[in-house]
């Protein structure tokens, strides 16, 4: 999928049919906006909450103007995990510190088989950058729930943890595999102080170093909320 570039002049709102990753280009930088777009289409982990509009008035109709309710789990599409959501008493999403979220990033390519962990052994490149989003390609889809793709190693964590990461994202819905119980992946993130991000759509990104600015909203006592992730560079 080619990404679509807009010049600095057409920096206005597109219609949705877009691919997901949409790339907005100026004349030194080009911006990913690797978000998933929030439709009623839109897989989360079985049980939680799909994304819902009620239209409460509509212009359409008659109304003087068009007024909305989202209805969705904090964890749909783009996403950033609070450590609450995988450690008793730890910190809600409001309590994680904005500047995690806002920097410096470096996109890695993986070759990971699906339904495995990615090991320190699998990462090629020398990480450069407190951030790092983990592209395994095992996701591709975000309107379909595959449950095979690749996760995150504990020990992963830990050597990313000893180079000075502070954020790990990835392009699936969880850091741990699918059927993981224990959560193993969860539990060192929350052990070494790293926070994550998921559900990204990082296939039309190339590798590289960028700017990540994906802000979660301060959601008191929240477990997670949902990012507009985009990268500049």
């Amino acid at each position: 999928m080619t990404p679509k570039f807009h010049g600095e002049q057409e920096a206005h709102c597109v219609d949705t049919d877009l691919p997901t990753v949409v790339s907005l280009r100026s004349d030194r930088l080009r911006i990913y906006d690797i978000t998933p777009p929030i439709t009623p289409q839109l897989k989360v982990w079985p049980g939680d909450t799909p994304p819902e509009r009620q239209v409460r008035l509509d212009m359409a109709q008659g109304d003087n103007i068009t007024l909305s309710t989202l209805r969705t789990t904090v964890h749909a599409g783009a996403h950033a995990d609070a450590p609450s959501h995988y450690g008793v008493d730890a910190a809600s999403i409001e309590n994680c510190p904005l500047e995690t979220y806002l920097g410096p990033c470096q996109v890695v390519r993986i070759e990971a088989p699906r339904k495995t962990r990615i090991t320190p052994q699998m990462i090629e490149d020398e990480i450069h950058a407190p951030r790092v989003l983990l592209s395994t390609g095992t996701f591709p889809n975000s309107e379909e729930l595959s449950t095979d793709f690749a996760a995150i190693s504990p020990e992963l964590v830990n050597s990313f943890a000893d180079a000075g990461v502070v954020l790990i994202g990835i392009d699936t819905p969880s850091v741990d595999l699918f059927d993981s119980k224990e959560l193993p992946a969860h539990k060192a993130f929350l052990a070494r102080g790293i926070l994550i991000l998921e559900g990204l759509r990082l296939a039309d990104v190339p590798p590289g170093t960028y700017e990540l600015i994906a802000l979660p909203l301060p959601l008191v006592g929240f477990d997670g909320s949902p990012v507009r992730a985009v990268l500049r560079g």
